[in-house]
């Protein structure tokens, strides 16, 4: 059987997986076993009784126990991507100091794209591992597990997605937090208020908000198009977008 290259752990670090539980027993706890896994984070949908996948919780986790491997759930909406990558973001942040595996074959379409761009996003510390399990036999669902076996563990390659560096990610923060609308007046405050503008000029008001404009307004607007700005009367209000409205759910 092939399988994925792993790092050797020092003794502090942990080898620890992350894996939403679909209609999967056998794909999420042969690779940990064979992965020699210390923990493993099941992503369990939020609402059980809408989860037809309830049933293979306890068989993971005892077979899992039975390996002396230790579980946590996780609980999220299966079906909101947004929150997904934020579950997984979360995850890897507590996890920091450890060796993380995210299992892209256990769950829903929608989870494995969510944990896959949570793992290009969040592995600032090259610290976080992505692979996919291939089946040994597929079965089909019948109210049954859908897989048997596995027949090859396969690790896959991480290519950053950039994200907005922190100082954008709070500004977007104190426009949604403002009911999602802001003046510009009131947005330089809070930029300065925030440190998230330094300003050193004769002109203080004028030098404010030349470099909010620039450090803070152009690349949310231009770059990242998380907001948008509108003159009315003699203000100009800076509103989020509906790309920054998704973005705020797991950036934030």
């Amino acid at each position: 059987m092939h399988t994925i290259d792993t790092i050797m752990p020092s003794l502090t670090n942990l080898r620890v997986h992350i894996a939403p539980v679909g209609y999967e027993i056998d794909r999420i706890v042969l690779p940990a076993i064979e992965m020699r896994a210390d923990k493993v984070c099941l992503m369990i949908h939020e609402n059980p009784s809408d989860d037809k996948a309830t049933k293979f919780y306890s068989q993971i986790e005892k077979k899992l126990k039975k390996s002396n491997i230790e579980t946590e759930k996780v609980y999220h909406n299966r079906a909101d991507l947004f929150q997904i990558i934020k579950s997984v973001k979360e995850k890897i942040e507590s996890e920091n100091d450890n060796l993380i595996y995210v299992n892209l074959a256990s769950g829903s379409k929608i989870q494995s794209v969510a944990c896959m761009m949570a793992c290009q996003m969040f592995n600032d510390n090259s610290n976080v591992s992505p692979y996919y399990v291939e089946a040994k036999e597929y079965l089909g669902f019948s109210g049954e597990a859908i897989s048997k076996g596995i027949k090859k563990i396969q690790n896959v390659p991480t290519y950053d997605i950039k994200k907005p560096e922190p100082r954008l990610i709070q500004a977007l923060q104190i426009i949604q937090e403002n009911e999602g609308k802001i003046s510009k007046k009131e947005m330089a405050k809070l930029a300065v208020k925030n440190n998230l503008i330094s300003v050193n000029a004769e002109n203080e008001s004028q030098a404010t908000y030349a470099s909010l404009d620039q450090n803070i307004i152009s690349p949310l607007e231009n770059k990242w198009k998380f907001v948008s700005v509108e003159k009315v009367g003699r203000t100009r209000w800076i509103s989020i977008t509906e790309d920054g409205i998704n973005a705020s759910k797991f950036l934030i």
